[in-house]
């Protein structure tokens, strides 16, 4: 079974190169706000990795990261965060909720899938995905 990466972002065109790119090895779930995200993972979804942007239409910024980081059932799973804030603010902020991988966009997507591969590499899968 392919291991899920739930990836929250509100470019249709950052969903699309994160499902094409991840896709081939992974179940790439996408979500364009917290709202959505929030409704899959209500239905007792749990993905291996989440990619979030910290800036999604429908919550302050990097309010959905403060929830995922503080949250005991989501605080395990491991985040990457894919932000158009600057650099030094990214990584501060990443810093502050215990995030060892970021990306500043725009990004490389090759960068992007040996982080993924890393990442992966170090947790135990525990996916449940309903269907």
């Amino acid at each position: 079974m392919r291991r899920c990466i739930l990836a929250i972002d509100d470019s249709k065109a950052i969903r699309f190169l994160l499902h094409t790119v991840l896709g081939k090895d992974h179940q790439v779930v996408t979500a364009p706000d917290a709202c959505s995200a929030m409704f899959w993972l209500a239905k007792k979804n749990l993905p291996d990795l989440i990619i979030v942007d910290p800036q999604l239409p429908d919550v302050q910024n990097w309010e959905l990261i403060a929830e995922f980081s503080s949250s005991a059932i989501y605080r395990d799973i491991p985040l990457i965060v894919l932000s158009s804030l600057d650099k030094d603010t990214t990584a501060a902020k990443c810093l502050q909720y215990g995030i060892a991988e970021y990306f500043t966009k725009p990004f490389n997507p090759l960068e992007l899938n040996e982080t993924v591969k890393k990442v992966m590499s170090r947790v135990a899968p525990v996916s449940t995905v309903n269907e």
